[in-house]
């Protein structure tokens, strides 16, 4: 059973006035991202990537990021670690335990990724250095921080084991192409908890596991966030993987937020005309279901989309005025939704 939504965490994901009136600093937001925007600049095909993005992650939350490929996830959370295209031009804020990430110094934001913020990346090869043992991916960043030797492999010790890697001590002398990519990310996953980090943002890290495996990458995120007290942030294209592991969800279509609520009430009853058509695309094994109907038509990018809403072309339910006015987020129910058409319970 999934935790009851609260509706104030929803307040930063749309263009309403009212500010964060969580009760205590116990809720306060790990990650608060207000009105962010990202354009690349002229002399890079000057095009817009982001529109308006808002989003929140408590303690101990897990929340889900989800849209088809090129809807602008990945720099959405890339953002958070000050990952952005070099000459992003950049607007709204980012902000980690309060403070801008948009506007930290290098010096500040080394010490952001090293100690606040980890990442877990979709490729765990891509993450590693074919050329040395795990051993040393999983030391050098506490060695740097000053950790003794004998004290850092004592820690990189228990931290393969909190993954579950059995041969502790083995693994560290192995290099990476000696591990399947289900126990590499494993170790990827050790060495973003190195740091004790209070957020952890997932960009699709199942994306090029089995399912089997995946399902255990998934629940050992999920195991770790609850014993460490973590936020979540978990960037997928999957509504059902987002299901299994998060408490609330944002939709991102073309560069924008598009609806957000519980996870529960998401799949009960989705608001947005582009969520319902994720929900009808995933195949089920359940008796009398019927079977996985594509959207149709292609995705676009914030760059192609037109001056009213972006799914309008795509939407079975469109009317004239989704082509010429863009719709804005707002309360339906206990979730946001940008749809000009959201309480008239439309699906695809």
């Amino acid at each position: 059973m999934k935790k009851p939504q609260d509706p104030r965490d929803l307040t930063a994901a749309a263009a309403i006035p009212a500010g964060d009136t969580s009760p205590g600093p116990d809720t306060r937001p790990l990650l608060e991202i207000d009105g962010l925007g990202v354009r690349l600049p002229g002399d890079r095909a000057a095009r817009p990537i982001l529109d308006g993005v808002g989003l929140r992650v408590r303690p101990g939350e897990s929340v889900g990021l989800v849209g088809e490929s090129g809807s602008g996830k990945s720099v959405a959370c890339r953002s958070v670690l000050g990952l952005l295209p070099a000459g992003a031009h950049t607007s709204g804020e980012v902000r980690v335990a309060g403070r801008d990430v948009l506007a930290m110094s290098r010096a500040e934001l080394a010490a952001l990724r090293a100690r606040q913020v980890a990442m877990v990346f979709q490729d765990p090869r891509s993450s590693v250095n074919p050329l040395r043992r795990v051993g040393d991916f999983l030391t050098e960043g506490l060695r740097a921080a000053g950790t003794p030797a004998a004290a850092a492999t004592a820690r990189a010790l228990e931290l393969l084991a909190a993954v579950g890697i059995r041969d502790a001590r083995g693994a560290l002398r192995r290099r990476p192409h000696e591990f399947s990519g289900g126990m590499l990310q494993r170790v990827v996953i050790a060495a973003a908890l190195a740091a004790e980090p209070a957020l952890i943002v997932a960009d699709e890290p199942t994306t090029a596991l089995d399912v089997t495996t995946q399902a255990e990458i998934v629940g050992l995120l999920d195991r770790l966030r609850v014993e460490r007290g973590a936020g979540l942030l978990f960037v997928t294209h999957d509504l059902e993987l987002a299901a299994a592991v998060c408490d609330r969800v944002y939709v991102m279509y073309a560069g924008r937020i598009v609806e957000t609520r519980g996870t529960d009430e998401l799949f009960d009853r989705p608001r947005h005309p582009y969520t319902a058509g994720l929900l009808a695309c995933t195949p089920s094994i359940a008796a009398d279901t019927p079977a996985p109907r594509p959207i149709p038509g292609r995705p676009v990018s914030l760059a192609e989309a037109p001056p009213g809403c972006a799914f309008a072309a795509r939407c079975a339910h469109a009317v004239p005025r989704c082509s010429e006015e863009k719709p804005v987020l707002a309360r339906h129910g206990d979730g946001l939704a940008a749809c000009h058409r959201a309480d008239e319970g439309i699906t695809l």
